[in-house]
C-alpha cells in the first residue's frame, strides 16, 4: 500500500485548505483511513479518521467544527477540509491507513502505511 498526500501550503489565520491522500494497492473502501499532524519538537497527533464505509468519522477536540473527513472510493482518495485554519494548527500532515482489528483510532501504533507528509503553515 502506498500513500501520496498533498495540498498542503502557506495560508493566512481564518482561511482554508483541503488535503488530499490518495492511496494505491488497496481499495479504499477495504480502509480505515486516518490523519495525524506534527509539529516541530512534539508527537504526531491524531487529527481526524474515517472507517472504510465513511459513515463514522471521529475528531481531536480542536478540530471538531472546523475540519472535514471525506472519501471518494471511485479515486481512491480521502481528503480533509480544513477551515478557519489557525496558527496552531502549523503542522506537517500525514495520512494513514488503520490497521485492521484496530480497536482504536487516535494512537500511531494503530495504523500502519503512512503517507510522506504535506507542509501547512497558517501565518499571516
Amino acid at each position: 500500500v502506498q500513500l501520496q498526500a498533498s495540498g498542503g501550503g502557506l495560508v493566512q489565520p481564518g482561511g482554508s485548505l483541503r488535503l488530499s491522500c490518495v492511496v494505491s494497492g488497496r481499495p479504499l473502501s477495504a480502509l480505515d483511513m486516518g490523519w495525524f499532524r506534527r509539529t516541530p519538537g512534539k508527537e504526531r497527533e491524531f487529527v481526524a479518521a474515517t472507517n472504510w464505509s465513511g459513515r463514522t468519522t471521529h475528531y481531536t477536540d480542536s478540530a471538531k467544527g472546523r475540519f472535514t473527513i471525506s472519501s471518494d472510493n471511485a479515486k481512491n482518495t480521502i481528503y480533509l477540509q480544513m477551515n478557519n485554519l489557525q496558527a496552531e494548527d502549523t503542522a506537517v500532515y500525514y495520512c494513514a491507513t488503520r490497521r485492521r482489528f484496530a480497536t482504536a483510532y487516535d494512537v500511531e501504533y494503530e495504523y500502519d502505511y503512512w503517507g510522506q507528509g504535506t507542509l501547512v503553515t497558517v501565518s499571516s
